[in-house]
């Protein structure tokens, strides 16, 4: 069987200078320095359209290009930051998995309360008020698993896209050419 190898993605970007493609609060030298959040943006927003499993190729359009060829500064730049980006989501992604256990847990143990004071009402099934009062334990026993039911079915993917996402853009085939007037 052929193996299949995922799509590679042009992302283009115009820039007047060099500067522009990084953040001027950051005094790191270029290859350490994020990148400007709009610059930033632009590239996470079109990488984020496509498949998780993409490759990516991006072209950085420069309108006054210095004489020294800076291409090697901007891929490492993209690289470096995107890289950190996708060491960022990991953590993110730990932070919240133990978030979820740690939910997991305490709403287990609430809905097990619940549930024996539910249980020890149900004697009383005469009384209106006990009824209620039995209904509403084990409503909030079971709305207190929402919390890492939430977490463990549905936030938890978002994150591991983004992740790949960064990945791959950090090993991105980046070039540098100027703009043809």
């Amino acid at each position: 069987m052929k193996k299949r190898h995922p799509p590679t993605h042009q992302i283009e970007m115009r820039i007047a200078e060099l500067s522009q493609l990084f953040d001027s609060m950051d005094p790191t030298p270029f290859h350490h320095r994020d990148l400007d959040t709009n610059a930033e943006r632009f590239i996470e927003s079109w990488a984020l359209e496509f498949s998780q499993n993409s490759h990516f190729r991006i072209i950085v359009h420069i309108q006054e290009m210095s004489q020294d060829n800076p291409a090697a500064l901007v891929a490492e730049a993209i690289h470096n930051h995107f890289e950190y980006k996708s060491v960022l989501s990991k953590r993110k992604l730990r932070l919240l998995l133990l978030e979820g256990q740690i939910s997991l847990l305490i709403g287990l143990g609430f809905l097990g309360l619940c549930l024996l004071g539910a249980d020890l009402l149900s004697g009383f099934a005469n009384n209106t008020f006990l009824k209620i009062l039995k209904e509403s334990l084990l409503i909030g026993g079971w709305v207190a698993m929402w919390r890492p039911m939430q977490i463990f079915l549905y936030e938890w993917w978002p994150i591991v896209r983004r992740g790949r996402i960064y990945r791959n853009l950090s090993s991105a085939i980046v070039h540098v050419v100027p703009v043809k007037v």
